[in-house]
């Protein structure tokens, strides 16, 4: 179990607009990282040392995005004017959360500007959507070098969470310490004062911590 990526909705200004405004407070470019098909969004994403990556998202007008729980969420993090939508972690086996959480995972995927595509399973989205402190769950199907952290500059890594949430709420959601997916993250957990979720990332860059 480890930290996968950080997901970011787009604001009304939109995902390229959004990119680009992110993009030039950490000093470097988004990429456009294509389409998901099964959930009506798309996304752009920088690759983050460490194994893990940052994306940006927004939905489509497509039929999909309002009955895919990501859509759904994605949709109504952007109405709310944007940002930080959650984190997402990768485990090894799925079939052992869809024992412990008695629920599916789904299918998704990612066509690329290249033509190639990526697979994986998710599973616990509709938890995100009513409870933004908790993460969802990946499983990889895709082979390892074309997993979005690739490629990245070792200049540009996450270097601290800050998430209003409880850390005990959240290892009971995992199965373990919350640390385990976490263990080279500094996470600073607040209080909720209002909806729970991540306030904020620190990322380190050539110029210095930046916070977004």
């Amino acid at each position: 179990m480890r930290l996968d990526h950080l997901s970011f909705a787009a604001g009304p200004d939109g995902l390229a607009s959004t990119a680009q405004r992110l993009g030039g407070l950490l000093g470097k470019e988004f990429t456009d990282g294509g389409v998901h098909p099964r959930f009506g969004t798309r996304n752009m994403t920088m690759p983050l040392d460490g194994g893990n990556y940052l994306e940006i998202v927004e939905c489509l007008d497509h039929p999909a995005s309002d009955k895919a729980p990501f859509g759904q969420a994605v949709r109504a993090r952007s109405a709310a004017g944007g940002g930080w939508l959650g984190w997402v972690v990768a485990v090894d086996d799925i079939a052992a959360l869809e024992t412990r959480l008695g629920r599916e995972a789904v299918k998704g995927n990612r066509h690329l500007p290249t033509g190639e595509e990526l697979l994986w399973q998710q599973l616990g989205v509709n938890s995100l959507i009513t409870d933004p402190q908790l993460p969802f769950f990946v499983k990889w199907e895709t082979a390892p070098d074309m997993h979005p952290s690739n490629g990245a500059d070792p200049d540009f890594c996450l270097a601290t969470l800050e998430i209003a949430g409880d850390p005990q709420r959240v290892s009971e959601w995992l199965g373990q310490s919350v640390e385990a997916p976490l263990e080279d993250v500094k996470v600073e957990w607040v209080a909720p004062n209002g909806t729970p979720g991540i306030l904020a990332a620190q990322f380190q860059t050539p110029s210095g911590l930046v916070r977004l």
